[in-house]
Parts: C-alpha cells; structure tokens; sequence
C-alpha cells in the first residue's frame, strides 16, 4: 500500500502536469534587416497609411485555413503586433528599402518634398501550413491630388511547419512592395504610369 506522504506527492505532480500549458510563440512579418542593395533613391518620401483588415483574421492568434472552408485559430502562435500594424511595418521598411526613402506617416510636413501616400486593403490573407501564402490586396497611390488604384493577387509555396509558413508571408509582403515601388517609380512623376503586374 501507498504512503500518504507518496500518495501526497503524487497527486501534486499529476495536479501541476495538468495545469501546464504550452508556451506562447510570437512572431513578426518584419523580415531581419540585411544590407539593402545600392538602389537610385526616388525622388519623393512615402506615406504607409494604416493597413485595412478583414475582421475574420483580425486577431492577435494567427489563423491557418484547412481544407477548402475550414480554418483553425493558432492559441499558441501570436502576432507581435496586431496583423494592421505587422503588415503596415512590413510593408513601411520593404518600401523604404527598395525605393532608397524614407516613410513619413505621422511625422509633420516635409517642406516641398513630394509625398507618395500609400492605402493597402487586405482582402484575403490565407495560409496553408505545407502548402502555400495567398494575398489579395487592394491598394493605391497618390501624389499631389491624382490617385492610382491597383490590385495584387500573389502566392508562394511553402513547405511544412510554421517557421516556413511565416517566412513565405514575409515573402510574399514582399513581393507586394515590390510591386507598389515599381509602380511609384513610374507613376509618381509621369501620369501614363500604370500597375505593375
């Protein structure tokens, strides 16, 4: 027979096993910064206006889709920020590295200087875990009273575990800038510019 000292002892472990839950993961869309390439600096700042976000992936928990209607809410698998402000930084360092500038949301006016703002509305932020990152984004540009609207579907494969799924979101923010700094290039100064594709 057991020793109620035993049996005690036991019971407090089982007791703490069972009220353990598992560590919280935060993450971040903002890839590490590494030394940008040389690049023609444009000729006017930026403005990165807060990000809209579908209310449905609106959460600090990241949300992963199954299936072809399921989805499944990640307890344990957080963002940094909340999502607006993860994509809005994201996309805010991949521009001013890209474009050699400097975003000024928020700061006071910049003299003369010309300032590109910058609207994205997210339509769909889908990921796969294994599979594959979707987004589609509306998004525009304006300058001095004219006003571009653009849209951007993008995918990128990834392969299994979660660290792979973030990375092939940052890949995908990504290639979104890339696309909205081609097209500020041209259509900042030159009304004929169009969307990149």
């Amino acid at each position: 027979m057991m020793s109620p000292s035993r049996l005690c002892f036991l019971m407090l472990m089982v007791s703490l096993t069972a009220c353990s839950s598992p560590s919280v993961h935060y993450h971040t869309l903002v890839a590490p910064a590494a030394d940008p390439p040389p690049v023609q600096p444009a000729p006017f700042l930026i403005a990165v206006l807060p990000v809209g976000i579908p209310p449905q992936i609106d959460l600090s928990q990241l949300v992963v889709r199954q299936g072809q209607s399921g989805a499944l809410v990640l307890e344990n698998e957080r963002w940094l920020s909340p999502l607006g402000d993860e994509i809005r930084t994201a996309l805010s360092a991949e521009l001013a590295q890209r474009l050699g500038t400097q975003d000024v949301a928020g700061l006071a006016k910049a003299g003369e200087s010309t300032t590109v703002r910058i609207q994205l509305e997210i339509r769909r932020f889908d990921a796969w875990p294994g599979r594959a990152v979707e987004l589609d984004a509306g998004w525009s540009l304006n300058v001095q009273g004219r006003r571009l609207v653009c849209r951007s579907r993008l995918t990128q494969a990834v392969q299994p575990g979660y660290t792979a799924m973030l990375l092939g979101q940052q890949q995908v923010i990504g290639n979104l800038a890339g696309r909205i700094a081609a097209t500020a290039r041209h259509w900042a100064m030159d009304d004929r510019g169009r969307c990149a594709p």
